[in-house]
């Protein structure tokens, strides 16, 4: 057995296997401890659109909503508008004030209604976090009301005693909360579709990648540069096309993606698998088998900036900065749109097209330098 093993470790694979297995360790420690860290501290990225219809008791709701939430809050004066921009995630929720809301909330024998809207098409960060605040703010305007509501008992000093204990007792629950989510998802489930898609999507990228790389070194004495090139560029579009049917066809078999939208989503992954396809070969153009080092930093920083787990709102600058470049983050926001409901996937596509064609033009120059790197070892040779 001391033998076999020498035998191994003699072998340079062995070696470069255990390195990339510690770099994997070091890449994800880095990169996901610093693209994680303060998300708490950038709960005021995220904003709510609030809509009052009520000048009365509504001015004051929605003033101290402003105040007092820690997020950015912006006055709509429209619902519609408002829910037009939560189903395109620029505002993460909707607080609508009806305009009978002060009438409700100061008549004894009813109860106001805040209305909340939630868009479920988002990382389930969002979801919680906004339940969690419209929660806060029923609390907090039961409150008001209620010491409202105590103000104008005390002016009616003919009140028995026992009436106004009862009257107070009521007060205390003036607001009921009325949540309202759309683009239901059915499962934990599948609202990890999309992070599930671009992973699987991106790792399959790398890998072959790395193995064209290696067929392509072992026909470099019968090809030229360029046929090997535009060979590969070929490949990569028919492995998207064939892989992103198979990917479709488990997601729908398993219940992840509705019926309805197989023939689109297949379109879409075939999209985005050619972009992480054309991106994964850069380094390996430029480095040769080395160039994984880069994919693995890669694939880390993408799960992180792309928003598939934790909304990029919440992340730094340097990551939303990033996650604007990689293709992952057009990629999680068009498989939600299909996936959950949302705004088309023609956005999100145009964004995908632009980076393949910078990503084949970087993948050209990259194997243009290679060459003449290449070329005074070989007129040596």
């Amino acid at each position: 057995m001391g033998q076999v093993l020498k035998a191994f470790f003699a072998l340079p694979m062995t070696k470069v296997g255990i390195a990339t297995a510690v770099l994997f360790q070091l890449i994800f420690s880095v990169v996901w401890m610093t693209g994680y860290d303060g998300v708490n501290d950038h709960a005021d990225q995220l904003r709510v659109a609030v809509v009052n219809e009520d000048a009365g008791f509504g001015v004051a709701v929605a003033d101290a909503l402003a105040s007092q939430l820690p997020f950015q809050v912006e006055a709509v004066g429209d619902l519609a508008d408002a829910q037009t921009r939560l189903n395109e995630r620029d505002v993460q929720m909707v607080v609508h004030i009806p305009a009978d809301f002060s009438a409700a909330a100061s008549a004894p024998e009813s109860r106001a209604t805040l209305h909340y809207y939630i868009n479920e098409s988002n990382p389930v960060t969002i979801k919680n976090m906004m339940a969690g605040a419209a929660s806060q703010v029923t609390t907090t305007v039961n409150a008001m009301a209620a010491a409202n509501g105590v103000k104008a008992a005390l002016v009616q000093l003919q009140l028995p005693e026992a009436q106004a204990v009862a009257m107070a007792e009521g007060l205390t629950t003036r607001v009921e909360s009325d949540v309202v989510y759309s683009n239901p998802v059915a499962s934990l489930a599948s609202q990890m579709v999309p992070m599930m898609m671009v992973l699987a999507s991106y790792v399959g990228s790398m890998l072959l990648a790395m193995n064209l790389e290696q067929s392509s070194m072992a026909l470099s004495s019968r090809f030229g540069k360029w046929e090997r090139f535009g060979a590969r560029q070929i490949i990569n579009a028919g492995t998207a096309i064939v892989v992103g049917l198979f990917g479709v066809s488990f997601v729908t078999l398993f219940g992840g993606s509705p019926a309805n939208v197989f023939l689109e989503l297949w379109g879409f992954q075939t999209l985005f698998l050619f972009a992480f396809m054309s991106l994964a070969q850069i380094f390996l153009l430029l480095f040769g088998p080395g160039g994984m080092v880069f994919n693995i930093i890669l694939l880390s920083a993408q799960l992180v900036s792309s928003g598939a787990m934790v909304p990029r709102e919440l992340l730094s600058n340097f990551y939303r900065s990033l996650g604007d470049a990689m293709p992952a983050t057009y990629a999680v926001e068009g498989l939600m749109d299909l996936l959950f409901g949302g705004p088309s996937v023609a956005g999100v596509s145009v964004s995908l097209l632009v980076l393949i064609a910078v990503c084949l033009a970087a993948s050209a120059g990259a194997a243009a330098i290679r060459r003449m790197k290449s070329s005074p070892r070989a007129a040596a040779v």
